[in-house]
């Protein structure tokens, strides 16, 4: 059976993580670039872009049982120490995504590294073959998850303390939700809506996403440390 409190954090939390900039941006480069080759059809729009979101669902999926699979080698008690440091660090990092909201660009910052984005971009615009986008979406998944993938290590932390069928299915909803503003936003596109439209909300919207985040990031990292005193349990 679904425990109610559970199936609330993995959805809030994965809806908010979805809000991604990055993927979300080279979803629209790519599309901007099979527009202007003149090949933009509907139909390739959504075999090609539904290419590079199954890759970032899958890229995902995997890496996050490959975290379940090594947590639960780590005997109990070193376990327990160390959700209460993936707790402190999930913390952190939500606290640069705020000062990031406030103060952009000053100090130290959450972001893909200069030479994996100017790669991301250069694939971008290079790979739209089927198998050429589906390498990029596993890209820019492997290279944005130590990045932006605190909220869903907190909640692969929470998982992995009963792993059975009901926290896989968890997981696989975490990962769907995670995609959903980019299977959202390839409609749209398909559909007939501009591309420079949903580029213009991207940018406006950057500031807001990121103090989501952040908000996000602190509470779940006090989840986490929580759960690891034994104050609360989820499960």
């Amino acid at each position: 059976m679904v425990d109610i409190p559970t199936l609330a954090l993995v959805v809030s939390s994965a809806l908010i993580d979805s809000i991604n900039p990055c993927a979300i941006g080279v979803l629209i480069l790519m599309v901007s670039v099979i527009l202007g080759s003149g090949k933009g059809s509907p139909k390739r729009l959504l075999v090609v872009g539904g290419a590079y979101i199954f890759a970032i669902f899958m890229t995902y999926l995997i890496a996050g049982l490959g975290l379940v699979y090594f947590f639960s080698e780590i005997p109990i008690v070193i376990a327990e120490y160390l959700s209460l440091f993936v707790g402190a660090l999930v913390i952190l990092a939500g606290i640069l995504e705020i000062k990031d909201y406030f103060w952009y660009g000053k100090g130290f910052s959450l972001q893909i590294p200069t030479y994996f984005a100017k790669k991301i971009h250069d694939y971008s615009t290079e790979k739209t073959t089927i198998g050429g986008v589906m390498f990029l979406g596993a890209f820019v998944a492997a290279v944005e998850l130590p990045c932006t993938g605190a909220p869903y290590l907190a909640i692969i932390t929470i998982l992995r303390i009963d792993f059975n069928a009901m926290a896989l299915a968890l997981m696989v909803l975490y990962n769907f939700l995670f995609v959903l503003p980019l299977i959202i936003i390839l409609f749209m596109v398909a559909g007939g809506t501009k591309i420079s439209d949903v580029s213009k909300w991207k940018e406006e919207g950057k500031g807001l996403m990121r103090l989501m985040m952040g908000l996000l990031m602190v509470s779940l990292g006090w989840i986490l440390i929580l759960i690891a005193n034994g104050t609360i349990n989820f499960g």
